[in-house]
C-alpha cells in the first residue's frame, strides 16, 4: 500500500482510502480484463462480416442478421440459470467457468462450415457470455459503495470502446490473411483468424482469472483482518444487503422484483438502449461502408468511434459521480444519440455530405455510455441479494432482446442507407427519454413515501447517505443499523433513491 501502513491505528478515511486502492489494484483489473475479452469476443463478428464470412459460410437473406441475433436469444433463455448461480456459485468458480465456455465456443467458430454450425456457435458463445454482465455487477456492488460503483462500473464496461479499437486493428491487420493468391488461398481466411486469435486469449485468461478473484471481502487474501472490518463497514453503508449474509436464495425478493415497478422502467430503457447498441456492433461497418468507404477504411473509421465509447462512458460516469445526478446526465446523452440519428436518416448520401454523416455515426457512441449510467442507476437503487441478483439478470435479459430486436430491424434489401431500421432506432430512443422522465417521478415518490414511514416510526423524515461519500451538512449521517440483515430497499425504511 505504499508508505500507509495498512496494520497501524489511524485515521479511518486513511484506511478506508487504503481499502479501496487494495480493492482497485485487484478485483477491478479483473473486471476490466474480462469484460474486455466478452465484447472483443462478441464484436469481431461485425469486422469479419466484411471481410468475407458471409460468403465463405454461404449465408443468404436474413441468415447474417439471424447470426447477430442468436448469441442475444441464448443470453435470454439462460438468465433464470445465470441469476440461481450468481447466488449460490462462488464467484471464484463461476466467472473462470463462463470465461472458459465462451472462449471454447469463440475458438471454435473459424471452423464452422456453413450457417448451422455457426449458428451453434454463437449460441453457445451466448450461453456463457449470459452470466457475466449480471455477474460483474453483484461483485462491483459487493466491494464498492455507491458513490463509488459508477466509475468502476465504467472503468469496466467501458471496454466496449477499447474492445471496438482492439477488434478494429485487429481485423485491419489480420482481415487480408487469405485474400491474395498462392499458398494462403488454401488456408486460414483473414475472418477465421480474427476469431481463433480472440478465441486463443480468452481460453488462457481461465486460469489468471481462478488465481487472482476472492469470492468475497470475508474470504479476501489481499486484506488484513482490519481492512476485512472496514470494507464491511463500507458494504453497510449501501444499505443494499451484504454477501457476508448465509447466501439463500430467498423467492419473497423475487416476487418483490416483478411488483417493483421502476424494475419495469429500468428494463424499458435496457431494451431501447440495447436496439441501438447492436445496430452499432452488428450493422455499424455496413453503415460505415454504405457512406462510401472500402473495407479498411471502414475498419479503421471505427477506432475512433471506440475510443470515442471509451472517453464518453468514462466522462459521463464521473460527472455523474461529481453532480451526482444520474437522470439528467441519461437524457443528455439520449438526445445526442437522437441527433446523430436524424443526421443519418435525414442528410442525403454524397461526398459533399460524407463528413457529417460520419459525426451523425458517431453520436451514436453515446449509446454505450447510457448502458454504465442505467447499469449503476439499478445498482444505486435495488437491496437484497437475491434481488440484485434478480433484477441485473433481467436487465440482462432486457439488454439480450434489444440485441435480437436491433440487427432484425436492418434488412439487406434496405443497403445501403437503411432508412426503414433508422426510423425505427429513432423512434425507440425517443420513447426511452420518456421512460427516464417517468423512472425520475417514481422515485421521488418513493423517497417522500420512505420519510413519511420514518416518521411514523419515531426516526428523522430525511437521513445522510453514507454510501456517497459526504452528503452535506443539513443531515447527520447514520449508521445503517440493518444492512445485514438482507433487506430489499422496500423493506429498509433508511434506503434512500438516487435519481
Amino acid at each position: 500500500m505504499g508508505d500507509v501502513d495498512r496494520d497501524a491505528d489511524g485515521d479511518t478515511n486513511v484506511v478506508n482510502r487504503a481499502v479501496r486502492r487494495a480493492i482497485d489494484l485487484t478485483i477491478l483489473p479483473l473486471l476490466v480484463w474480462v469484460y474486455f475479452l466478452q465484447i472483443l469476443d462478441k464484436t469481431v463478428l461485425g469486422f469479419s462480416a466484411i471481410f468475407g464470412l458471409p460468403d465463405d459460410l454461404h449465408l443468404h437473406g436474413n441468415q447474417y442478421s439471424l447470426v447477430g441475433t442468436i448469441s442475444p436469444i441464448a443470453q435470454l433463455a439462460i438468465q433464470p440459470i445465470s441469476s440461481w448461480l450468481i447466488v449460490r456459485v462462488p464467484h471464484r468458480v463461476l466467472m473462470p467457468g463462463l470465461v472458459l465456455g465462451w472462449g471454447l465456443a469463440q475458438t471454435a467458430t473459424p471452423f464452422c462450415k456453413d450457417f448451422a454450425q455457426i449458428m451453434t456457435a454463437r449460441f453457445f458463445l451466448g450461453v456463457f457470455e449470459g452470466g457475466c454482465l449480471p455477474l460483474f455487477s453483484v461483485i462491483t456492488g459487493h466491494w464498492y459503495t455507491r458513490g463509488e460503483q459508477p466509475l468502476r462500473v465504467a472503468a469496466w464496461y467501458g471496454t466496449n470502446g477499447l474492445g471496438t479499437v482492439f477488434a478494429a486493428l485487429l481485423s485491419f491487420g489480420l482481415g487480408r490473411l487469405g485474400e491474395g493468391h498462392g499458398q494462403r488461398q488454401e488456408g486460414l481466411k483473414g475472418w477465421q483468424w480474427i476469431f481463433l486469435s480472440t478465441g486463443i486469449l480468452t481460453v488462457i485468461t481461465v486460469p489468471f482469472v481462478y488465481l487472482r478473484l476472492d469470492n468475497n471481502i470475508q474470504s479476501a487474501r489481499f486484506l488484513t483482518e482490519r481492512e476485512k472490518i472496514v470494507a464491511l463497514e463500507r458494504a453497510r453503508g449501501n444499505q443494499t444487503g451484504s454477501s457476508s449474509t448465509k447466501e439463500n436464495w430467498k423467492w419473497k425478493q423475487i416476487r418483490e422484483v416483478f411488483l417493483d415497478i421502476k424494475t419495469w422502467l429500468f428494463l424499458g430503457m435496457t431494451l431501447g438502449n440495447n436496439i441501438g447498441a447492436q445496430v452499432t456492433v452488428t450493422f455499424g461497418p455496413f453503415i460505415l461502408s454504405g457512406l462510401g468507404y472500402d473495407k479498411y477504411t471502414t475498419t479503421l473509421l471505427n477506432i475512433p468511434f471506440g475510443a470515442m465509447q471509451y472517453l464518453i462512458i468514462l466522462i459521463t460516469a464521473w460527472g455523474a459521480v461529481r453532480l451526482r445526478l444520474k437522470a439528467p446526465t441519461l437524457c443528455g446523452m439520449i438526445m445526442v444519440i437522437l441527433a446523430g440519428l436524424i443526421a443519418l436518416y435525414t442528410l442525403p448520401r454524397g461526398h459533399n455530405q460524407t463528413g457529417r454523416l460520419l459525426a451523425g455515426f458517431y453520436c451514436l457512441a453515446f449509446i454505450f455510455g447510457c448502458n454504465t449510467l442505467i447499469v449503476s442507476w439499478i445498482l444505486a437503487n435495488t437491496a437484497g441479494q437475491t434481488k440484485r441478483a434478480a433484477i441485473m439478470s433481467l436487465y440482462n435479459a432486457a439488454s439480450s432482446t434489444g440485441n435480437i430486436i436491433g440487427p432484425l430491424l436492418f434488412h439487406p434489401e434496405d443497403a445501403p442507407a437503411y432508412m426503414p431500421g433508422l426510423r425505427a432506432t429513432m423512434g425507440v430512443f425517443a420513447a426511452m427519454l420518456v421512460i427516464v422522465l417517468i423512472q425520475v417521478g417514481i422515485l421521488v415518490g418513493f423517497n417522500k413515501r420512505q420519510e413519511r414511514i420514518r416518521v411514523e416510526r419515531g426516526k428523522p423524515a430525511r437521513v445522510g447517505d453514507l454510501s456517497m461519500g459526504g452528503g452535506g451538512n443539513e443531515f447527520r449521517v447514520r449508521a445503517a443499523e440493518r444492512t445485514f440483515e438482507d433487506l430489499t430497499d422496500l423493506e429498509n425504511d433508511e434506503f434512500v433513491y438516487l435519481y
